[in-house]
């Protein structure tokens, strides 16, 4: 991997058609194995609830099962939705996690509720957005049990120590996630390190990078520290790049226009899928903002991206769809991204030194 720009992944678990969620996971091992291999920084696993095409559910058992297969490579999560849970036991989960896997494990935390409405009160038990309201506590009362020494409370006139594991050597790292100004504003006033989601938004990045650096206050780390994330399909020509993209395209297509969602399309039956002519025009936005090519191309464009936005570290979603014969339980063309682009770098870095 080239010394100048690191490359991580981030992972939604995507589930195609004819694939249990049992294929999805093992697809996923084998991306998670190849990242490994390829020197990839980290691989991160988001969360979404209740969506026909998402695996992703639960970050902390994706994250055990995914470390577990894997020797070298950070493992964490894409974020955990925090008002979806109680901190207490995300500080619990993670810390085992941190135990387990010491030095490999990152907290990656978001606001979203990464589901519809009806799935995100079931989460909620009701709470609606009490949750979203007590976000920045919740934040930091994580923070504060993962450390080893935990916090005590005043409880009747007594000390009372509450930690998340008994005897914690180390903490995980806590990142904040966001497409806003809103994570941006928090994680400087925190000094935590924060991860704009670009492979989402695609706007605001700039703007969201620059006023997290400005007002960066040191806390958790000294200084601030950031990446963005990009959705990316890399393939030997950029004719194969671009159908590979199609089935992804289609299913996020669905999601921004409220569409019914289903398991996301095999490449063939994504070509053969007209997108109606009021929605070309988001189509091709969203598409013009992801990383298309071949591995020269993709690899230009993403030092490109790196420069414009002063980071050192981009997360990759391989978005790659996969043929209608393709085994279910694997993603080559997902894998082929990851292959590709790395050599690329190296290729690139080579040349630079």
């Amino acid at each position: 991997m080239s010394k100048d720009l690191s490359l991580s992944v981030l992972d939604l678990m995507p589930v195609r058609t004819g694939q249990t969620t049992a294929d999805s996971l093992a697809a996923s091992v084998e991306l998670a194995q190849a990242a490994d291999r390829l020197g990839y920084t980290r691989y991160w696993v988001a969360e979404h609830h209740n969506m026909p095409a998402v695996a992703a559910t639960n970050p902390p058992v994706s994250i055990a099962l995914l470390a577990a297969r894997t020797e070298r490579i950070r493992v964490g999560s894409g974020g955990v939705m925090l008002p979806n849970h109680t901190p207490l036991v995300i500080a619990e989960q993670f810390a085992l996690l941190e135990a387990a896997f010491p030095g490999r494990i990152d907290l990656g935390i978001g606001r979203a509720p990464g589901s519809d409405p009806v799935t995100s009160y079931a989460l909620r038990q009701g709470r609606g957005n009490d949750a979203v309201a007590e976000f920045d506590a919740y934040v930091n009362d994580i923070i504060a049990w993962l450390e080893p020494e935990g916090v005590e409370l005043g409880v009747g006139g007594r000390r009372y120590a509450l930690r998340a594991t008994p005897a914690a050597t180390s903490a995980p790292p806590v990142w904040l996630l966001g497409s806003s100004d809103y994570s941006a504003r928090l994680a400087a006033k925190l000094g935590l390190p924060y991860v704009f989601a670009h492979h989402f938004a695609g706007e605001g990045t700039g703007q969201a990078l620059d006023l997290y650096r400005s007002l960066f206050t040191p806390g958790v780390t000294s200084a601030p520290r950031t990446f963005l994330t990009v959705n990316a399909v890399v393939a030997k020509t950029e004719a194969e790049a671009i159908a590979q993209a199609r089935p992804n395209l289609l299913s996020m297509l669905a999601l921004r226009t409220n569409q019914p969602m289903r398991p996301q399309l095999n490449i063939d039956e994504a070509l053969q899928t007209q997108i109606p002519p009021a929605h070309q025009v988001l189509a091709d936005a969203m598409s013009d903002k992801w990383l298309i090519g071949t591995a020269d191309q993709v690899a230009g464009r993403l030092q490109e991206l790196a420069e414009r936005y002063d980071v050192d570290e981009v997360m990759i979603h391989p978005v790659a769809g996969a043929d209608a014969a393709t085994d279910p339980r694997r993603s080559p063309n997902r894998v082929q991204t990851l292959e590709l682009l790395g050599q690329a770098l190296h290729r690139e870095t080579a040349a630079t030194h």
